[in-house]
C-alpha cells in the first residue's frame, strides 16, 4: 500500500518585489505554501484605495496571488493590469480595485482575500499580516520621526527604528496556525524596514514566531537599499531583525556565493547602493547557519534572485535533502 507523505509546510514572510518573485518559483514544488504579506504600504494605488475607502493597501496582497495563481495567463494579465490615462482610474491596477470592491461587498479584508485567491486559482494561502489599516512609523538616527511607509526611504538617513501604529495591532487567527504548524518559516528576500518588518512586529505574530519549533531561515538581499540599508552588511540585516524581535530567532541564512560583476557594481553605487557584504565572522556569533549557494541571476544591469534557483534549493531543505555544505561558526 503506498505511503502518503505530507507535504512541507513552508511560511514566507514578507512583500514586495521580493516575496512575489520568490513564491513565483516555489509554487511549482510540491509544498503547502503559506504567504504572510506587509499592509504597510501607503503609496501609489494602493496609498490611494487605503485613504479612499479606509481599508487596507491591497498592492502587496494583489501582486502574491498573481505569482502564486495559476489561472489562465490572460485572466492572471488582466488581474495585473493598470489603467493609464484616466483622471479617476489612471495609476489603478484592475486587481486593487477587484479587492476594494470585494472588501466593500463582503465588509472584510481578509475574506475579500480568501475569495479572490479562489477566483484565481491561487496555489496555496495568501493572509495579510493585519486586517486593519496599519501605519509604518521609523525613528531616524537623528532622532527625526517619519510617519508612513513610501516616506522613509526618501529621507536617505539611516534608519533607527520602526514602528507600527497602533502599536496593539493583531493578526488572524490562520496566520498564527500557519506559523504554528509550519515546518519552516522564510523571512525575505525584500526591503528590510519596509517590507520585512512591518509583519514581524505585528504583536502576536512576533510572539507565534518565537513560540514556533519550526526552522527559521533568512534569505538575504543581494543588493542594499538607499535610504534603508545603506552600507549594511548581511549581519546587519540580521541584528536589525534580532533588535526588533527582542532576540536572536533566526537558524540559518541564505548567501549568493557568485560575486556580482564589477561594472553591475559600479552602476549600483550612483544609486547609492552596494552588494551586500558577507561578514561570515559576525553571522557565525549570531548563531546562523551559513548556506551560500548560486541563487542570483543579472537581468540587463540589475541583479536579481533567480527563483527558480532559489525555490529549488529551499524545497530540499525543507525536505532535509540540502546538502550539508554550509558553515556554521563558534568563537
Amino acid at each position: 500500500m503506498e505511503q502518503h507523505v505530507r507535504r512541507k509546510r513552508v511560511v514566507i514572510i514578507g512583500g514586495g518585489t521580493g516575496l512575489s518573485t520568490l513564491l513565483r518559483g516555489l509554487k511549482k514544488f510540491p509544498l503547502d505554501l503559506t504567504a504572510i504579506v506587509t499592509v504597510a504600504d501607503d503609496g501609489g494605488s494602493s496609498g490611494r484605495l487605503r485613504d479612499d475607502m479606509d481599508i487596507p493597501p491591497p498592492g502587496d496582497i494583489r501582486n502574491v496571488m498573481a505569482a502564486l495563481s495559476d489561472a489562465e495567463p490572460l485572466v492572471a494579465e488582466m488581474f495585473q493590469h493598470r489603467f493609464k490615462g484616466s483622471l479617476d482610474l489612471g495609476g489603478h491596477s484592475l486587481g486593487n480595485l477587484m479587492l476594494a470592491a470585494l472588501t466593500e461587498i463582503t465588509g472584510d479584508f481578509s475574506l475579500a482575500v480568501r475569495e479572490m485567491s479562489r477566483v484565481l486559482n491561487v496555489n496555496g494561502t495568501v493572509l495579510p499580516a493585519a486586517n486593519q489599516l496599519v501605519t509604518l512609523n521609523a525613528e531616524l538616527e537623528d532622532g527625526s520621526m517619519v510617519k508612513g511607509e513610501s516616506k522613509i526611504p526618501a529621507y536617505l538617513q539611516k534608519i533607527k527604528r520602526v514602528s507600527l501604529e497602533p502599536h496593539d495591532v493583531e493578526t488572524l487567527p490562520d496566520t498564527i496556525k500557519a506559523i504554528h504548524n509550519a515546518d519552516v518559516i522564510v523571512v525575505g528576500p525584500g526591503s528590510l524596514y519596509t517590507s520585512i518588518l512591518p509583519n514581524l512586529l505585528v504583536k502576536n505574530i512576533k510572539k507565534a514566531l518565537l513560540a514556533s519549533t519550526a526552522k527559521k531561515i533568512y534569505i538575504c538581499n543581494l543588493m542594499t537599499q538607499a535610504g534603508e540599508t545603506y552600507r549594511y552588511t548581511a549581519a546587519d540585516h540580521v541584528q536589525a531583525l534580532y533588535d526588533h524581535i527582542g532576540e536572536a530567532f533566526l537558524d540559518a541564512i541564505l548567501l549568493d556565493k557568485v560575486e556580482i560583476p564589477q561594472n553591475i557594481a559600479e552602476r549600483y553605487k550612483k544609486e547609492r547602493a552596494w552588494p551586500v557584504e558577507y561578514d561570515e565572522e559576525r553571522l557565525g556569533q549570531l548563531g546562523l547557519r551559513i548556506y551560500k549557494e548560486d541563487i542570483a541571476n543579472i537581468l540587463g544591469e540589475a541583479v536579481r534572485h533567480e527563483p527558480s534557483k532559489v525555490a529549488e534549493w529551499l524545497f530540499e531543505y525543507a525536505g532535509g535533502l540540502a546538502k550539508d555544505d554550509s558553515t556554521q561558526l563558534y568563537f
